[in-house]
């Protein structure tokens, strides 16, 4: 591999003299460059889209939605599967990351630990991986052996895979089934992936998680009736969340919040229709959790 030919090594012409630049220029540069991320993930909206619609297939199915990563491209992983469970009320089985070097990784890195292949595929191993699975291996450089491990494994079972980088035709699409490979040019200090090409990952994550999470159900409007209300700030939220979807009071949201022992999609549905919390579960079983339609169901019942 001739890492001088990647995108994510190349030196940038705007910051040659980044050393001695003035804070405020340094700020300037950092601020245009971060502005081009924008417009290279819009580049990439059309398999994303395609992504997500097969994530969602998969766990309608029952599968799980596996990140892969070393490093930066691990953490971001984290970053996004742990706020899954509270934003969505998701198990946390649902939304994993396997990480280079283990967890002790997410905190301090752990040298060479991304160089072995069959590191990936024993690590993937141990998550029993089915058809119904989907594995998203993020790398900056597209070459990470311990990802490229994890994703021939994936496919090998006949999992959904994805390849997320930042240089056109990577070793590691090659081995994934669908291709997110957002450019986002040299990073203003070179081979920092941890700047551009880190935030244009975290973006399409957040896009995956999130759109995934709104055709299963987990959304109202613009709402996340599936919060899990686990502490006091939450709890309020939850309140919040059914105050604006039913333009109730604030007394009546506590009341409504308590008989569904702060759940909130059954509390919404029960003040938008005036039914009981039994037929409302019953309901939302129907129609797999979506609270338009369990409202429109009960209504027109």
């Amino acid at each position: 591999m001739n890492y001088d030919q990647l995108t994510t090594e190349k030196r940038n012409d705007e910051t040659l003299k980044l050393d001695v630049m003035p804070i405020s220029d340094i700020l300037q540069i950092m601020n245009k460059e971060d502005m081009q991320v924008v417009k290279s993930v819009e580049q990439v909206l059309p398999i994303i889209e395609k992504v997500i619609k097969r994530v969602v297939e998969n766990i309608s199915n029952g599968g799980r939605l596996f990140y892969i990563g070393a490093g930066t491209s691990g953490r971001l992983g984290m970053l996004d599967a742990s706020e899954c469970p509270p934003t969505f009320m998701t198990d946390p089985e649902l939304v994993q990351t396997v990480m280079a070097g283990g967890k002790e990784a997410f905190f301090q890195a752990v040298e060479n630990a991304e160089d072995r292949l069959e590191d990936g595929i024993n690590k993937l191993k141990e998550k029993n991986i089915t058809p119904f699975d989907s594995v998203i291996g993020i790398t900056a450089s597209g070459t990470t052996p311990f990802v490229m491990g994890a994703l021939q494994y994936a496919q090998s079972v006949g999992a959904f895979t994805v390849s997320l980088t930042s240089n056109i035709n990577s070793e590691v699409s090659r081995h994934a089934e669908e291709a997110i490979e957002v450019v986002v040019g040299p990073e203003i200090l070179t081979g920092s992936t941890r700047l551009k090409a880190a935030t244009s990952h975290k973006m399409i994550l957040n896009m995956i998680s999130t759109a995934s999470m709104v055709q299963l159900g987990k959304v109202y409007e613009n709402l996340m009736v599936d919060v899990h209300a686990s502490n006091k700030k939450l709890i309020e939220r939850a309140k919040r969340i059914v105050i604006a979807a039913t333009d109730c009071e604030y007394v009546e949201a506590e009341q409504m919040l308590e008989k569904t022992k702060f759940a909130v999609k059954p509390a919404i549905v029960m003040l938008k229709t005036n039914q009981n919390y039994d037929r409302v579960i019953h309901a939302l079983e129907q129609v797999d959790g979506h609270t338009r339609k369990a409202i429109l169901l009960l209504n027109n019942s």
